[in-house]
């Protein structure tokens, strides 16, 4: 008589070797209370007889894996398979390892094209356990393999990055921790899915879907952001105010984020801008085990219409209009994760740009991606999904209008070029890599001509370099602090051979990062300016703290706009540029000795840079695996409330790190002048 395996034990005499298996499948920093491993890996259980022993041959053992509420073997959420002689990880199999006793080690190895989610494991009808499943780059079956260990380490592995912001001639680094390992991080992960609008009006085919990364990538695009009022996880806000929320500046990680969102019943968290959206993506890719990384492209233009043109009216003081929805960014956010692309064509793997900023719709809903990154650089605009609008964040031309105070307009010559240092974290170093030449061919190559005829991008192919003889440029200080006065200056040149007559604008506002113009700044109209042939006159123009302080916003931006009009022909000529004033910086030194469990201090400076005394002054840190959560210490001033001009605020917190290896401490500095003001310290932990 064929006696069944699963008779032989009991539910409480087995050992699902958590510590082991998630060691072995590199999710032990979850915990290791429960089994989460990945697919195409075997992970391996040991079954405790109850009396006798195991006979290869004689006992037999049928194991079903299902997942989701409508599990169906058709679509891959359910799985029945008995023992093998050996295992087979091209699909679902078990097989017995180790020599026979009354302790059997049972490997079984989940199909590398399975859903991810929760699983739950039953052995014949006896016995049942649960487990979570996650996608595998290391497993060369798997759609988002990945053949380099250092990249795994950074894309999947690294709890914390730096995002690029700033302007395209002064990218700042800015610190973030993704924490995908974080407690309660991977459940949130998994929720997120289940809130999925998809997910409700059909599961059973949902669940189907979380086999391939290109759906979930696209899921999330959606999800982490609330447009669709889905319960997504972030509600964006572009105002000068967050009432009702926090300043997406506040933001240095996901973990908090996540944790709120899962902790309120999925209610958006307020509130966030692009690089927000693009680093809580990043985790959840990270958390779900898609390689993935945070990109800032610099002057990334929103093309409203998709004709691939940008267009903007300056009237006749070079202040921009408000006549087309189209916007320039200052830069913009995304992400790109590494998969396999087998619904197109070869020679499209690898890297896929994909947005959770809610920007345009795409298939009715507010998402975009994933697009492979090599379809925006060939100019194949029929590739899924959204390659029109990536490709005109990157490419788009721009078209620049003189309004007249008659109502009449001109196109001027105007220097601005979309898709500038495209940047993302340095595998292995904190050092900004410039990803340009994966979304661009150089600019005037053949190759770029052959893509942008491929994009019927009409402006680009029959552009013609414009030279009316006139020329402006704008010079900036080598140092623009926010606080101090400085200059600016206009250089304007006449290569021509007759003396111009002209008028000079020179003027700057406020900027917000998105592309939108605040207040004046500092203005200057210059009526009469003559140039000989051959001529060049320098203008400066004096910006003063007492004048921008209140004009410009959290991003620390000024735009400088100058506008040179011929009175002989009408031509006119604009130059523009953004500056970035910089924060003072945050002094960080570590006090003790920074080992596992033992508490250390983190003392904090940062020395008040302008004219005016500081306010509700706070610093906050966090950094995975050295804070369990945001530590918050206020009014770190000499006086209760005060930090003057010239003085410093400087504070201890104390925080303990919980595993070794190389961490990022993240600061942030706020008060009601300042704004907040990031650093960051990498602080190595050893063993205890």
């Amino acid at each position: 008589l064929l006696l069944m395996l699963v008779n032989e034990f009991c539910s409480d005499c087995w050992d699902l070797a958590c510590e082991f298996n998630n060691t072995d499948h590199r999710t032990e920093l979850n915990g290791t209370d429960r089994l989460i491993v990945r697919r195409g890996q075997p992970f391996t259980i040991n079954l405790n007889l109850r009396s006798g022993s195991y006979e290869p041959g004689v006992n037999q053992l049928q194991i079903t894996a299902e997942t989701g509420p409508q599990p169906v073997e058709q679509y891959g959420t359910k799985a029945v398979f008995g023992l093998s002689d050996a295992i087979d990880d091209t699909r679902w199999s078990a097989a017995v390892t180790g020599p026979p006793g009354d302790i059997v080690s049972l490997s079984i190895c989940s199909a590398p094209d399975a859903p991810i989610g929760h699983y739950k494991l039953t052995l014949d009808s006896n016995a049942q356990f649960e487990l979570i499943l996650l996608f595998n780059p290391w497993c060369p079956r798997d759609t988002v393999y990945m053949d380099s260990e250092e990249k795994l380490e950074e894309y999947v592995l690294a709890q914390d990055g730096i995002i690029y912001r700033g302007n395209a001639k002064y990218p700042i680094p800015s610190a973030w921790e993704f924490g995908q390992f974080e407690e309660g991080i991977l459940d949130a992960c998994l929720r997120i899915l289940d809130e999925n609008p998809k997910y409700k009006r059909n599961p059973g085919k949902d669940c189907s879907g979380r086999r391939n990364p290109i759906y979930v990538c696209r899921v999330l695009s959606a999800m982490v952001n609330s447009n669709d009022r889905d319960n997504g996880v972030l509600e964006g806000c572009w105002r000068d105010t967050f009432d009702g929320g926090i300043s997406p500046m506040a933001w240095r990680g996901s973990v908090e984020i996540l944790r709120t969102w899962n902790s309120t019943s999925c209610l958006p968290v307020r509130f966030g801008q692009c690089w927000v959206f693009a680093a809580v993506a990043c985790t959840v890719s990270r958390a779900l085990g898609i390689p993935c990384r945070v990109v800032t492209n610099y002057l990334s233009a929103h093309d409203t219409n998709a004709n691939l043109v940008i267009e903007r009216y300056v009237d006749e003081n070079g202040q921009l209009q408000n006549i087309s929805k189209d916007m320039i960014w200052n830069y913009h956010c995304w992400v790109e994760s590494w998969m396999a692309r087998t619904d197109l064509k070869a020679g499209f793997d690898g890297w896929q740009a994909s947005d959770p900023t809610p920007q345009e719709k795409s298939e009715e809903v507010y998402c975009c991606g994933p697009v492979p990154v090599r379809a925006i650089k060939e100019g194949e605009l029929t590739f899924k999904y959204d390659t029109p609008f990536v490709f005109a964040e990157v490419n788009a031309d721009v078209e620049t209008f003189l309004k007249y105070k008659d109502g009449s307009t001109r196109k001027i010559t105007a220097t601005s070029q979309v898709g500038q240092k495209i940047s993302t974290k340095s595998v292995g170093s904190d050092e900004r890599e410039d990803i340009t030449h994966l979304y661009k061919y150089p600019e005037g190559s053949d190759e770029e001509r052959e893509a942008f005829k491929k994009a019927k991008h009409q402006n680009k192919l029959l552009k013609q370099p414009v030279n009316s003889g006139l020329h402006v440029n704008i010079k900036v200080s080598v140092e623009m602090r926010k606080g101090c006065d400085f200059d600016v200056f206009a250089v304007v040149n006449n290569t021509t051979p007759v003396e111009k007559k002209c008028r000079l604008v020179f003027a700057s506002r406020g900027m917000s990062y998105d592309g939108s113009i605040g207040q004046e700044c500092g203005f200057k109209d210059l009526l009469n300016v003559v140039l000989p042939p051959g001529g060049e006159r320098k203008v400066s123009l004096r910006l003063s703290y007492s004048k921008y302080c209140n004009a410009i916003t959290q991003d620390n931006l000024i735009r400088l706009g100058a506008l040179l009009i011929d009175y002989s022909t009408r031509d006119a000529v604009l130059a523009m540029r953004t500056i970035v004033l910089e924060n003072p910086e945050i002094t960080i030194r570590i006090l003790g000795e920074p080992k596992v469990n033992r508490k250390l201090a983190a003392e904090l400076i940062v020395q008040n840079s302008l004219q005016d005394p500081l306010e509700a002054c706070c610093f906050c840190i966090e950094g995975a695996n050295l804070t369990a959560e945001r530590k918050r210490k206020e009014n770190p001033g000499p006086s209760p409330h005060d930090v003057e001009p010239g003085q410093e605020a400087k504070v201890k917190i104390y925080f303990t790190p919980t595993r070794s290896g190389l961490r990022k401490l993240l600061v942030d500095f706020n008060s009601n002048r300042l704004g907040h003001v990031k650093g960051f310290r990498n602080v190595i932990i050893v063993p205890s």
